[in-house]
């Protein structure tokens, strides 16, 4: 294309891209060590060209990219997908997932009642000769 770029500040080029939903998650990633580009740790005002490839932690998972096409302004998603080349690893399936149970302020500890469900739902096995500290004899 004829207005195209060389290179771009690699904050603005994965928000441009929609890899984060704003440039200062973008900036704040690239300061914390969370973006890397060609393996080193790069600041905010670092270079991208294309073919780089570009890894960002995110969200709890890594996204890895390669650079094909500079955009300075951020683009619809259809024109962003183009922009690059994704070569993450797929994300892990639901089941492995951990899902954790969740008490609302406040409640406290669970009772023995409340305890006993939960080990039934968990499928743990009863707590039988569970006591409150175990004495030397």
């Amino acid at each position: 294309m004829a207005g195209e770029q060389l290179s771009a500040r690699v904050d603005s080029w994965i928000w441009a891209v929609r890899l984060t939903r704003t440039r200062s998650i973008a900036s704040d990633a690239c300061r914390g060590g969370h973006v890397r580009v060609n393996g080193f740790r790069v600041k905010p005002a670092h270079a991208v060209r294309p073919g780089d490839e570009v890894r960002l932690r995110h969200d709890g998972h890594e996204r890895i990219v390669v650079v094909s096409r500079i955009i300075a302004k951020r683009v619809g998603a259809a024109v962003a997908a183009e922009c690059y080349v994704d070569k993450s690893p797929p994300p892990p399936p639901r089941e492995e997932i951990v899902t954790v149970a969740v008490r609302d302020r406040g409640a406290g500890r669970p009772t023995k009642r409340e305890r006993r469900d939960l080990d039934r739902l968990l499928g743990r096995p009863a707590a039988e000769g569970r006591s409150r500290r175990s004495r030397p004899e």
